[in-house]
């Protein structure tokens, strides 16, 4: 028998806030937190911050000399993840591993030095050192003043549940009690808003849902940028803290059709799922916290997978774009926090311009799915108890 993993805290840096409370208040509204933004040169639709996060962000910049020149990727990590060791009850005796990745990383840090260099030729000293990709968790590390591993990967959308894969594996190996997983990201830029709009799947929309994801109907792709961190507080065995556990993880990866994609029938997802499922019996599964990002083809070829598995007996299915946008590396968490919220409060999320879904009695057992450029799937069943 696998040894138990238990969510022992949660913490997010998001649209919706940082407090759970005000999270699941969020939540309960039928309104999407997306607005245009001016991003460079063009307005555009967005998930971004609220003032009262981004005045959090400036007063961490200011707290430390050696915090002002780092990348908002790095800042929300920080933020999310000091309130993760604080509800977790972690203290600087602990040994405990850091796995934060980003599918972006520090984005505006780097088109910001690397203007400067097509101006003058030359760069500032620390745009290598503030902008390499373990520049997250190293961060994080120094922060919290953790002496454990240090890991930090890119894996496109599904970056933060492959880094909880990752400490699943630490923690079932012995090699590792607690480890601290997730994914930040900071990708309002205008490079970044301009590479989306190249692949033809950004949204144009001017309407009261700019992101439909969710939407099997939709003729045309709506996927809309947000912001923001969350991690996860991992402890191996059974804990009286446990928000949850980790009962089942999948992961999976589609050969290329195309360099962007996954296969028209989300081969990935239906081979991660099943996975992740194991032998738990189909209708012990509540809900399905989808990765539907907005994408005609993403979230169809998604919905297919899951018919492919549960038949016409579906559980009840959700997302969270519509809401904050796609926050690529750090939306699997972001998911796996609307999916607690759903356990805790005993509560199911609709989308809120489809049609309402038949309910379960209970929500015991809930799976999150994410997926990346390239069809690197990800799922993780995520249950109330052992």
């Amino acid at each position: 028998m696998l040894k138990p993993i238990a969510i022992t805290a949660l913490a997010s840096f998001s649209p919706l806030g940082n407090q759970p409370e005000g999270i699941w208040e969020e939540y309960l509204k039928n309104t999407p937190l997306i607005a245009e933004k001016e991003i460079g040169s063009q307005k555009v639709p967005v998930a971004s911050l609220p003032e009262s996060l981004q005045q959090l962000v400036a007063d961490l910049k200011a707290s430390d000399y050696k915090y002002k020149p780092l990348d908002s990727s790095v800042l929300y990590a920080m933020l999310a993840s000091r309130q993760a060791v604080e509800q977790a009850g972690w203290s600087e005796a602990d040994v405990f591993g850091i796995n934060i990745g980003s599918s972006r990383g520090a984005t505006e840090l780097f088109e910001n030095y690397f203007e400067e260099f097509l101006t003058t030729g030359k760069t500032s000293t620390l745009s290598s050192p503030t902008t390499t990709l373990g520049n997250i968790s190293s961060w994080v590390a120094h922060d919290l003043k953790a002496n454990g591993p240090e890991i930090s990967h890119s894996i496109t959308c599904s970056t933060a549940l492959h880094a909880l894969l990752n400490g699943v594996a630490w923690l079932r190996s012995g090699m590792a009690d607690k480890f601290l997983v997730g994914g930040s990201e900071a990708s309002l830029t205008p490079f970044t808003i301009a590479q989306m709009q190249a692949l033809k799947i950004y949204s144009k929309e001017n309407s009261e849902f700019p992101c439909r994801a969710f939407d099997f109907e939709k003729d045309k792709n709506t996927m809309v940028l947000g912001e923001g961190a969350a991690v996860v507080c991992l402890e191996a065995g059974i804990s009286d803290k446990a928000l949850a556990y980790v009962e089942g993880v999948g992961y999976a990866t589609d050969i290329l059709e195309h360099g962007i994609s996954i296969s028209t029938e989300a081969e990935c997802f239906k081979k991660s799922m099943r996975m992740a499922i194991g032998s738990v019996p189909l209708e012990e599964i509540d809900a399905i916290v989808m990765h539907a990002p907005g994408t005609i083809k993403g979230d169809l070829s998604e919905y297919k997978a899951i018919q492919s598995i549960f038949g016409e007996e579906l559980p009840m299915l959700t997302t969270n774009k519509w809401k904050i946008g796609h926050t690529f590396g750090s939306s699997g968490i972001l998911s796996m926090e609307m999916a607690l919220m759903m356990i805790q409060y005993q509560k199911f999320i609709d989308v809120p311009f489809v049609p309402v879904q038949p309910k379960r009695k209970a929500i015991r057992k809930v799976l999150v799915n994410a997926v990346g450029f390239g069809g690197n799937a990800v799922s993780v069943l995520i249950s109330k108890s052992v």
